[in-house]
C-alpha cells in the first residue's frame, strides 16, 4: 500500500521501484496475510518494509496454524526451515514450490501423485557418502506427497507442470486431484485483497498516516473492519444456509455504513 511521503515513513518502510526503474513517488508498506478462501477474512497479518522477503514478514503466521486447518501458499513462500516450521504446528500445508526443487520420487501413489522427501544440504551429503543405500531406506528428510498437473491453455512465463507439496501423504484420504481445485482456490485471496484495496478504501488510494506507528494502527484498522464485514456475513449466509461467497461484499459494506452508528458486534 501507498503511504505518505514523510522521512518516518520511508525511513522504515522505504520506497520501492516503478516498472521505468525509477522511485515511486510514494513510500509503500508490504503486508502478508493469513485468509479463509472460503469467507475472504483475514485472520491474522504481518507488516514489513516493501524491500523486506515475503517469507520474513510471514515468520510471525504459523503462530494461528493450528490442527484442522489446510495452509495454502504459493510457491514464494517455500523454503526448507519455513516447511519445517510450519509443519510442526499441526496444520496441514499445501504449497507449491519452484519447478528447480530437487524431488526424487520415493514411492508412486495411485493417484499419480508421488511420496518424496525434503532433504538440507547436510542430509543431501549423507545420503552422497552412502550411494549404495536407496534412497527410500535412508532416514533422512521430511516426507512429502507431490501432486504435479497441467492447466490447459495457461499464458505463463514459466511453461511446465504446477508442483505441489502437502502434508496430507494419504491419496485415500484427499486424492491429487482434490487437492489441486483446492490449490486453485488459493486465488480467493486476491479477491479478499481487492475488497479491501478498492471497494472498502474507495478512491483513497494513499493512506493518511504520518508516522510508521499509525501506519501500523491504521492498516490494523482496515483488517479488522473488512473481518467485522466478513464475519457479519458469514453469519447472515449461515442464517440463509447460503455460500458467503455468493454474497455481495460492496452491498454489505453499505449495510455496515448506514448502521456504523449502532453497537459495534464484537470488540475491537
Amino acid at each position: 500500500m501507498d503511504i505518505p511521503d514523510t522521512p518516518g515513513n520511508e525511513e522504515v518502510f522505504g520506497r520501492g521501484k516503478t516498472h521505468q526503474s525509477l522511485e515511486d513517488p510514494y513510500p509503500k508498506v508490504k503486508i502478508v496475510g493469513l485468509a479463509e478462501c472460503a469467507t475472504h477474512a483475514i485472520v491474522d497479518a504481518g507488516i514489513g518494509a516493501v524491500s523486506t522477503d515475503e517469507r520474513e514478514i510471514t515468520r510471525g503466521l504459523p503462530a494461528s496454524f493450528e490442527p484442522g486447518m489446510l495452509v495454502i501458499a504459493d510457491r514464494g513462500f517455500y523454503s526448507h526451515e519455513f516447511w519445517r516450521e510450519a509443519a510442526e504446528t499441526g496444520a496441514d500445508l499445501l504449497w507449491r514450490v519452484q519447478s528447480g526443487l530437487k524431488l526424487h520420487v520415493v514411492q508412486q501413489l495411485p493417484d499419480g501423485s508421488y511420496l518424496s522427501r525434503l532433504m538440507t544440504d547436510v542430509e543431501r551429503q549423507r545420503i552422497r557418502r552412502h550411494r549404495a543405500r536407496s534412497l527410500d531406506t535412508v532416514p533422512e528428510g521430511v516426507t512429502v506427497r507431490v501432486v504435479e498437473y497441467e492447466v490447459a491453455n495457461r499464458d505463463s512465463d514459466q511453461p511446465g507442470p504446477i508442483r505441489l507439496i502437502t502434508t496430507v501423504l494419504d491419496p485415500v484420504e484427499v486424492t491429487a486431484g482434490e487437492l489441486a481445485a483446492a490449490y486453485h482456490c488459493r486465488w480467493e485471496f486476491e479477491t479478499g485483497l481487492a475488497e479491501i484495496e478498492t471497494r472498502q478504501r474507495g478512491s483513497y488510494r494513499l493512506l493518511r498516516s504520518q508516522s510508521p506507528a499509525m501506519v501500523r494502527q491504521e492498516i490494523w484498522g482496515l483488517l479488522t473492519t473488512h473481518y467485522a464485514i466478513r464475519e457479519l456475513m458469514h453469519h447472515a449466509a449461515d442464517l440463509a444456509g447460503a455460500d458467503p461467497l455468493r454474497l455481495s461484499f460492496i452491498r454489505s459494506l453499505r449495510v455496515v455504513r448506514r448502521h456504523v452508528t449502532g453497537q459495534a458486534g464484537f470488540s475491537p
